[in-house]
């Protein structure tokens, strides 16, 4: 392992803002024995042990009191020089100590630039780093769950167990490039097609899993959409589990997008309640019904209410032209109470429909199910990492590099330049083929302190 010691020591608070019975602050860098002793009057921690202490200010006024923990370099999490100040949780005592730090030569530390040097410094690959930031802002514990997962390695050991197969490969295409006259029989010969099919096939359930990852931790935007008066925000209420939307029988009541996060089964929802799309000339509501279909260019899914005393009509049908094309949708047939109807799924159109009564909640658990099962998530499912947009959007790209070479394998060199590129599609994920300016966007994005 090579260590790309920075020469710079940075510290931050670790803890989150506001009062807390403790605070720490991190700092690392090189040789931080030297800053310890003179924060301490001469007292030299030993390595991971607590050593209790007086942090000292310029005067050798104590400013807190509390532990003081050193890592050495390798051994540490950045793979630099660490030491924690663990003091008292106030506000102005972390402010003070930080300051400390600062005129004994450290500086204040970029969010993310502690996880950034554990990368750099091959302590983490960039998909564990990422899965840092992950865990803390993790909405549910399925997300939690998987966060780790991600943290301890499983993705990254899928991603390099495919790259490991890419490469070998690509050894054995890139060998026959000298020798063309041979080529293809020597392909047929190593089963090179059959390689690259167990690759494509596993590549598959990579894809699959970490589209359920991206999931847990980005949620699923669904937005509410239909006529005025189709029972939109008692449905959104319902969900909900809480009165977050006005209900009212006069139609227009909804004029704005309302936004709520729920949680089914571990999976965050982003539910959006929009304004009921009709003809108006009341120019608040025409804003709202443009806020609406602005959200449904957005939408992961679109839940289509239709109150089941009327039906599809004319109307709606005129709505339904207007969707995004390829935006998948739930017909639910609302107000089944007034209808004398059951609680029931089943299709209309070719679309998946539940028949339920957002008043009363019959029939809301068949809408929960359905939902899930729309987006192929499975309660519990082993094996789920958390992952990133960017992580599927590799590995759809590395898929798309390994069905051209599947159809160009005749064609050795286009056979190798298509497994060329999906290795670093593949390699983009743990960051071993990752342009700096990718690295600064996602590093920005962590919290001061990680």
């Amino acid at each position: 392992m090579s260590i790309a010691y920075s020469p710079v020591t940075i510290c931050a608070i670790a803890t989150a803002p506001g009062r807390g019975g403790v605070g720490v602050i991190r700092l690392s860098g090189r040789d931080l024995l030297p800053l310890a002793a003179v924060l301490t009057a001469g007292k030299v921690p030993k390595p991971r042990y607590a050593l209790y202490t007086d942090f000292l200010a310029a005067d050798g006024v104590a400013i807190d009191n509390g532990l003081l923990l050193y890592f050495p370099a390798p051994h540490s999490f950045t793979g630099e020089d660490v030491l924690e100040l663990q003091g008292h949780g106030g506000p102005v005592v972390m402010k003070m100590l930080l300051t400390r730090c600062v005129e004994l030569g450290a500086r204040l530390a970029q969010p993310g630039e502690f996880s950034k040097r554990a990368f750099l410094n091959d302590k983490l690959d960039l998909a564990q780093a990422e899965s840092v930031a992950d865990l803390i802002d993790a909405a549910s514990e399925s997300a939690a769950r998987s966060a780790l997962k991600s943290l301890k390695g499983a993705f990254s050991s899928e991603i390099h167990q495919l790259t490991d197969a890419l490469i070998t490969l690509r050894m054995l295409v890139e060998a026959t490039l000298d020798f063309p006259e041979e080529d293809i029989d020597f392909l047929k010969a190593a089963d090179a097609l059959g390689q690259l099919e167990r690759l494509r096939e596993r590549l598959c359930e990579v894809q699959n899993t970490a589209r359920q990852g991206a999931i847990l931790r980005e949620g699923m935007h669904v937005v509410l959409v239909g006529l005025p008066n189709v029972g939109k925000s008692s449905l959104m209420n319902a969900l909900a589990g809480d009165e977050v939307a006005i209900v009212t029988e006069i139609a227009g009541t909804t004029r704005d997008a309302l936004r709520e996060e729920i949680v089914l089964d571990g999976v965050p929802m982003h539910i959006i309640d929009t304004a009921g799309l009709r003809a108006t000339e009341d120019k608040v509501e025409q804003i709202g019904i443009e806020r609406t279909w602005q959200a449904l260019a957005k939408a992961d899914l679109a839940l289509v209410l239709v109150d089941s005393r009327a039906g599809i009509g004319t109307d709606l049908q005129e709505i339904l032209i207007r969707l995004p094309v390829g935006l998948p949708r739930v017909f639910v047939f609302n107000k089944i109470d007034l209808a004398a109807g059951e609680p029931a799924r089943n299709e209309v159109a070719g679309h998946p429909a539940v028949h339920l009564s957002a008043k009363t909640h019959r029939g809301i658990d068949l809408l929960k199910s359905l939902l899930l099962s729309m987006i192929g998530f499975s309660a519990g499912a082993e094996g789920v990492y958390l992952a990133r947009a960017r992580h599927v959007d590799a590995i759809v790209r590395a898929a798309d590099h390994l069905d051209r070479a599947a159809a160009d394998w005749l064609q050795v060199e286009l056979f190798a330049e298509e497994l060329r590129l999906a290795q670093n599609a593949l390699s983009e994920i743990t960051g071993e083929f990752t342009p700096d300016d990718l690295l600064g966007v996602i590093f920005s994005r962590f919290c001061i302190g990680k």
